[in-house]
């Protein structure tokens, strides 16, 4: 797959989003927490969908944009409620400024991604803004399932499949939806192309749950472990609950309602759940699913079968990656 092509298109664009502006304890940020990089995984994709229906992906590109701001400013804004200290391999943004900082900044970038869409017709603005504005939405209340099942004892997989449908994947639906619609594409093909990222998204997210707890933390770019630290209910700790024997459900139920004194070795210990409960095992057998879901929407799109086998094998790498 030939991915540099937009990426650079795509960093060009980012640089001249935020340059020079005033106050620069607003903007700085900004630029700070862009200049990381991260995968691009959705304005990506954005300009792949659009490529594949209209050869001038590059009309694409402010809608990919404001989708790459939008994903950031959601980030700025984890990090804050998680307490998390590193991003990307980086200080977060919160703790290299402070949090008023990174409140106000993150909220900058919501309203700059929305200002991005205004140079499209106004159907198309409409359309897109529409679909945004259902996704942001959908986001939001992913981050507020996230944080209510830390609480919970009950949580179940349906329940946990939704808060990442929403809180991860409806974003990379969006993404791709974008394309289409800047492409052009049919209805039927643009809602393919929306549940093929979503589907591919829950895969995603779930192979982002299983590295952040078996991840290489020198190539992973985030704490490893910080799940296990912040008692999130992953897929991993629901599955390993049901697995487990009642002791061990104890112990694990113990585990993820006190702030332990040893994290590391309470990451030690869960990890150690989650490998002889099998729910290490099926969290892998989970995403290879939810990715063969997303190769099946693939025969639903009018879209060339060299264009299916790219989206196949970004599937395929997705799955695969370790970062």
């Amino acid at each position: 797959m030939d991915l540099e092509k937009y990426s650079i298109v795509l960093q060009d664009y980012l640089s001249e989003v935020i340059i020079d502006r005033e106050p620069k304890q607003l903007y700085e940020p900004i630029q700070y927490i862009l200049s990381l990089g991260g995968k691009r995984l959705r304005p990506v994709l954005t300009l792949m969908t659009c490529h594949f229906f209209k050869d001038d992906f590059k009309k694409a590109i402010p809608a990919a944009v404001a989708l790459e701001l939008f994903h950031n400013f959601s980030l700025i804004h984890d990090d804050i409620m998680d307490k998390a200290p590193i991003r990307r391999g980086n200080i977060t943004v919160h703790e290299k400024w402070d949090l008023n900082t990174g409140i106000l900044s993150g909220d900058a970038m919501l309203i700059l991604a929305y200002q991005l869409f205004e140079g499209y017709s106004a159907e198309t603005f409409q359309e897109l803004a529409k679909l945004f504005s259902k996704t942001a939405l959908e986001v939001c209340e992913g981050q507020q399932y996230d944080v209510d099942f830390e609480s919970r004892n009950d949580v179940t997989i349906s329940e946990y499949l939704t808060m990442i449908e929403y809180k991860t994947s409806v974003l990379i639906g969006a993404a791709m939806k974008m394309g289409a619609i800047i492409g052009e594409a049919s209805d039927s093909c643009k809602e393919g192309c929306y549940n093929f990222g979503r589907d591919i998204g829950i895969a995603f997210q779930l192979q982002d749950d299983y590295l952040d707890a078996f991840g290489d933390p020198t190539s992973f770019g985030k704490q490893v472990g910080g799940d296990i630290i912040a008692n999130k209910k992953t897929f991993l700790y629901i599955k390993a609950l049901q697995n487990c024997t009642p002791s061990e459900a104890t112990e694990l139920e113990q585990f993820f309602n006190r702030t332990p004194e040893n994290p590391s070795e309470k990451i030690k210990r869960v990890k150690q759940l989650f490998e002889s409960t099998g729910a290490a095992e099926a969290t892998k057998n989970e995403i290879e699913a939810y990715t063969q879901k997303a190769n099946d929407v693939l025969e639903t799109i009018a879209i060339a079968e060299e264009h299916k086998n790219t989206l196949r094998a970004f599937g395929e790498m997705l799955m695969k990656r370790k970062v």
